[in-house]
């Protein structure tokens, strides 16, 4: 029997690509539904179209895949190989707006906080300095683009950073995440690769996916939780050893005792050679040309 329809045999270029409508399609439809008792009903939804369906408590392992996969998928697509990232405070002011910090403080206790606040500001600089040279890598062998700067997509630091990669052109990443107070991504973050998380362990895990270097500025507690989780990822051998470069050695030696935490045996000493205290970019990157053997000829 001959069938009008069928693709004549060896014709490749005949053979169907699939064989399913598109999942946007079928969902087209599904929005465009005759409205009765039954398709008004939540069951009626798919499964993907259904919000409260995917927001229940059960649902939480597949929030947690799609959160990943998400932003694995956007990194993949931007052709991006690896990332510089950049820790640090959403607190600490551009050097311009140092005068306006200093005058608005009013109380000794205030004014004692902005002045140390305005000694910091320049780590402002030093980021946006560091993010222009780590984005002028541009593509390995395999065309993919290295040392692509990766901030929390936030103020400040964070700011400084996407900064300083859009000054020479780069993309630049932003890793964002939903707080109760929200906070929108900084003006530098590349539209496409501005990503926003609920989960912080996945947003902290894809910090260092393709991390190939992180330079830590002073910060608070988000940035000491970033910081410690990266020590710890290398201290127990669950990531390979990565530069990471500790900016203000002044700051970092007050808020932390590094040597007490040897003495008392709760690290060991070559632990504390895991990162390297640094002042300017152009120390920080010299550090990473070596560590990968980029400077030699």
């Amino acid at each position: 029997m001959s069938n009008d329809n069928r693709t004549p045999a060896g014709d490749k270029a005949g053979v169907p690509k699939r064989i399913f409508a598109p999942a946007r399609t079928e969902a087209k439809v599904a929005r465009e539904a005759v409205i009765t008792p039954q398709t008004e009903d939540p069951s009626y939804r798919l499964a993907f179209q259904d919000e409260d369906f995917l927001l229940r408590e059960d649902l939480r392992p597949v929030r947690f895949q799609l959160e990943l996969l998400k932003t694995q998928l956007t990194l993949d697509e931007a052709n991006i190989g690896s990332t510089f990232v950049m820790y640090g405070s959403a607190r600490i002011p551009e050097p311009d707006r140092v005068p306006i910090v200093l005058e608005a403080a009013t109380t000794p206790e205030q004014k004692a906080i902005a002045e140390k606040q305005a000694g910091l500001a320049h780590y402002y600089d030093e980021a946006r300095k560091l993010a222009r040279i780590a984005s002028k890598v541009g593509l390995d062998e395999d065309g993919k683009k290295q040392f692509v700067v990766c901030s929390g997509g936030g103020p400040s630091i964070m700011e400084a950073a996407n900064r300083g990669a859009r000054d020479v052109g780069a993309d630049t990443i932003g890793l964002n995440i939903v707080l109760p107070h929200e906070q929108a991504p900084n003006a530098y973050v590349t539209p496409h690769l501005s990503l926003r998380f609920h989960y912080f362990a996945l947003r902290k895990m894809h910090f260092l996916l393709h991390a190939r270097a992180v330079a830590v500025f002073p910060g608070g507690f988000g940035t000491f939780d970033e910081f410690f989780e990266l020590l710890t990822l290398v201290q127990t051998g669950k990531t390979r050893p990565l530069p990471i470069l500790l900016f203000g050695r002044d700051f970092w030696e007050t808020v932390v005792d590094w040597h007490a935490l040897a003495s008392y045996g709760v690290i060991s000493p070559q632990d504390l050679e895991l990162f390297r205290f640094v002042e300017t970019a152009e120390e920080a990157w010299a550090i990473v040309e070596d560590w990968y053997g980029m400077g030699e000829g």
